[in-house]
């Protein structure tokens, strides 16, 4: 950073790890001050200790609650010197299986941490962003299951969308202020959201989606992307060829997407 330059910051949650550590350290390194929150405070640590020194603070967040948003970022904001340039809304849980079986509580988390979480983030974020727009950044996590619905992921893949459909909406609505939009669609990255081990299969979701000749990628692959987004003004990311193939036969060939997920899917039980 040169003499007179301001220093950009970023508040990315999920950071204790995962995407959420993998782009907080990947920001810190290029000189931008992060902000990693999380409600795991042992993985927040791990994450800061990864990150340049002095380049980024810790703040425990659960999403779910829309007062602890605003106390985190008004911490963040006086760490960061003032200003928040970008928010990833990044935090998010992901549990699978036939719908008709699910229970109400994994029901429940999922669509408060997945869609009520981003929301509470937008949020509280709005005043910040507004305040150093133009070229402020929301930044949202979606997902590949926020671009087809897949065959036991029914409740996932409605957080994700739904993520879609705010994303798009506060394109529109926050133009005005200057402030961009966008979501991050990746496909299956590998991070603990698929390594849990099923019961019934006694495999990870990772050795499943393998088996089944299933792209997944590697963490590391995903903070360039997100550079490119918060310095783009595109409206969604794809992460993966995967991710990039299927919505690109999304839009241009829905018959033949709907048939295929009819007869094999993509969906396993994360």
């Amino acid at each position: 950073m040169s003499a007179g330059e301001t220093r950009r910051s970023i508040f990315v949650t999920g950071g204790a790890s995962g995407i959420g550590r993998a782009v907080a350290v990947f920001f810190s390194e290029r000189g931008w001050f992060v902000g990693i929150a999380d409600i795991d405070a042992a993985g927040m640590q791990e994450t800061l200790a990864q990150a340049k020194d002095g380049c980024a603070s810790t703040h425990e967040l659960d999403v779910r609650d829309k007062r602890q948003w605003e106390t985190a970022l008004a911490d963040f904001a006086k760490a960061a010197g003032g200003r928040i340039d970008a928010v990833f809304n990044n935090a998010g849980i992901g549990d699978g299986g036939a719908l008709a079986d699910q229970d109400e509580d994994e029901i429940t988390r999922m669509l408060d941490i997945n869609m009520k979480g981003v929301i509470w983030g937008a949020q509280a974020s709005h005043k910040y962003l507004a305040e150093t727009a133009p070229g402020s950044v929301l930044l949202n996590t979606a997902s590949l299951a926020g671009i087809i619905g897949s065959p036991g992921l029914a409740a996932y893949c409605a957080t994700k969308w739904g993520v879609r459909g705010l994303t798009e909406s506060l394109d529109a609505e926050w133009a005005e202020d200057g402030i961009t939009v966008a979501s991050l669609c990746p496909g299956f990255i590998d991070t603990a959201i698929i390594g849990k081990v099923n019961e019934e299969s006694n495999q990870t979701a990772k050795e499943t989606l393998l088996e089944q000749g299933v792209e997944v990628n590697p963490v590391d692959i995903v903070p360039e992307v997100v550079w490119r987004a918060v310095h783009g003004d595109d409206l969604h990311y794809t992460v993966g060829k995967m991710a990039k193939r299927l919505r690109f036969m999304q839009r241009w060939l829905p018959g033949m997407v709907r048939k295929e997920m009819r007869k094999t899917g993509i969906g396993v039980e994360i």
